[in-house]
């Protein structure tokens, strides 16, 4: 993991508009991105969004929003992760227009965890608009969902980003499931 005070610094300087603070910020950071997209995308071979396409639309996501600011290391992944979430569901879409004339039908499970990566199908697409309601209720709670599903970290490291125990985050993704699956249940 790239040095978390010479990161903050450059988000620093990227808040006061310098924007090749936040260029060298994603090359800083780029490793560890594209290594969170290619454990999101495991095993969906023959797809044509790949580690590298989604670490490269995810960027020109941080970068297009002009009010997007990033007080310290944890905030930037937070954002990479809603960035990638955004791409993701995008290409759930697409595929789904093209493959079914965008037909969905309703999704009743969540896998504990996502080594497998995740399904770009109607069970993403379902899981984005169930993950919208639960940040309309608890934005901590979905927070700590995208960050493991989307961005593909563990409690652990979740914890450490966030700076909270790893036991707290374990709660929040128990509390985060149960209200998800719930929500795809009444969908």
């Amino acid at each position: 993991m790239a040095d978390t005070a010479d990161i903050t610094l450059l988000l620093d300087a990227a808040r006061e508009g310098d924007r090749g603070a936040l260029d060298r910020v994603l090359a800083t950071l780029y490793q560890e991105l594209h290594t969170m997209a290619r454990r999101q995308l495991a095993g969906q071979h023959g797809q044509t969004l790949d580690a590298t396409a989604l670490v490269h639309e995810a960027y020109l996501k941080l970068i297009g929003r002009r009010e997007a600011q990033f007080d310290d290391r944890a905030h930037f992944f937070a954002y990479a992760a809603s960035a990638m979430r955004s791409v993701v569901v995008d290409y759930a879409r697409q595929r789904l227009a093209q493959k079914r004339g965008g037909d969905l039908h309703r999704v009743t499970e969540l896998p504990d965890d996502v080594e497998g990566g995740l399904r770009l199908d109607e069970d993403t697409l379902g899981l984005d608009t169930a993950l919208t309601k639960l940040a309309m209720v608890d934005a901590r709670l979905a927070q700590v969902v995208e960050l493991r599903y989307f961005a593909g970290l563990s409690e652990l490291e979740i914890a450490a980003l966030l700076e909270r125990s790893e036991r707290s985050i374990r709660r929040d993704w128990q509390k985060a499931r149960l209200f998800l699956l719930a929500s795809l249940k009444d969908s």
